[in-house]
């Protein structure tokens, strides 16, 4: 079994993911801002590294490194936060495996694929074509990706990097710049209004069929390999709308239809098949499925 740290630990990934990970028998420590009780926790801000040192006074075979700050228009809001977490953080935890020589699993998203239209995503396309993400978020991610390429290429680290499609589902707490689905799920259940953009479309991938692939990445690693991790469910953002309002019975009149969102862009279908050969990557849940789960999480969550 090996030993593993998991930044952001505490976070809607990384809570589960750790689970996993214990569950399967690894030894396994956390970092995220919060101050707690928790054995094999250490708090620390990744952009700080004094504090991030702390946490590497010991070894570890494998860091998956998740803290980031998250979400669009968070990052446009709070872009300078954004920076400081994504790219210093991001760089202090290349410093420290050029030195330290662990094996790291770097969280990535689908926003790097930007303003490239295409029937599939493939892993090669930012490499292949030129891209611009319009977004800050999106660019910090395409940023870390060429700070660990950098990395390997000079230093010889080991990395793999994963790029996230729309997980959902239970312990997605809600705030303002949270993912599609808990943002609606959420609103719908206290009544407050939410915009739909016409003609979008994603996948969405369950948490459930998300951590097991996401943990087996450290038990197949092979460095320099990118991957794909997403659901095979390519769904309209209007179905998914519908189908939260008819399972919350909310009123209609609270979702406001808009044509573009200049943040970002129309469709996002990756190819999937690489995680589904090296990870055994099996998204089963519909939305049919997960959604109404994740509402009655809710539902206890807020009391409603």
């Amino acid at each position: 079994m090996s030993k593993i740290l998991v930044t952001d630990s505490k976070g809607t990934l990384g809570t589960p993911l750790v689970k996993e990970l214990l569950r399967r028998g690894h030894e396994v420590w956390g970092c995220d801002l919060q101050h707690q009780r928790d054995e094999n926790y250490i708090r620390a801000d990744v952009s700080n590294y004094r504090q991030l040192e702390r946490v590497f006074e010991q070894d570890y075979d494998y860091v998956y490194h998740l803290a980031a700050e998250f979400g669009r228009i968070n990052g446009e809001e709070y872009y300078d936060t954004l920076w400081q977490t994504n790219v210093i953080g991001t760089r202090n935890i290349l410093e420290l495996q050029k030195n330290k020589g662990f094996k790291l699993i770097f969280a990535s998203s689908s926003e790097i694929y930007g303003d490239k239209h295409a029937d599939i995503l493939g892993e090669d396309m930012p490499l292949n074509y030129s891209i611009i993400q319009p977004n800050d978020y999106a660019v910090t991610k395409w940023v870390n990706e060429i700070q660990i390429m950098n990395f390997e290429k000079r230093f010889g680290i080991e990395a793999v990097r994963c790029r996230f499609f729309n997980a959902y589902g239970p312990g997605e707490y809600y705030h303002h710049y949270r993912s599609v689905v808990c943002l609606f799920c959420y609103r719908a259940l206290f009544g407050i209004s939410w915009q739909v953009y016409e003609g979008y479309h994603r996948v969405f991938m369950y948490i459930d069929d998300f951590i097991p692939t996401l943990a087996n990445v450290c038990e197949k690693f092979i460095p320099g390999e990118v991957y794909n991790i997403g659901g095979e469910e390519f769904r309209s953002v209007k179905e998914l709308s519908n189908l939260i309002l008819q399972y919350t019975d909310a009123d209609p009149k609270l979702v406001e239809y808009l044509p573009e969102d200049r943040h970002n862009v129309l469709n996002k279908r990756p190819d999937i098949s690489k995680a589904k050969k090296q990870f055994r990557h099996n998204p089963k849940v519909i939305l049919e499925e997960g959604v109404p789960i994740t509402i009655e999480w809710m539902k206890r969550v807020y009391n409603q």
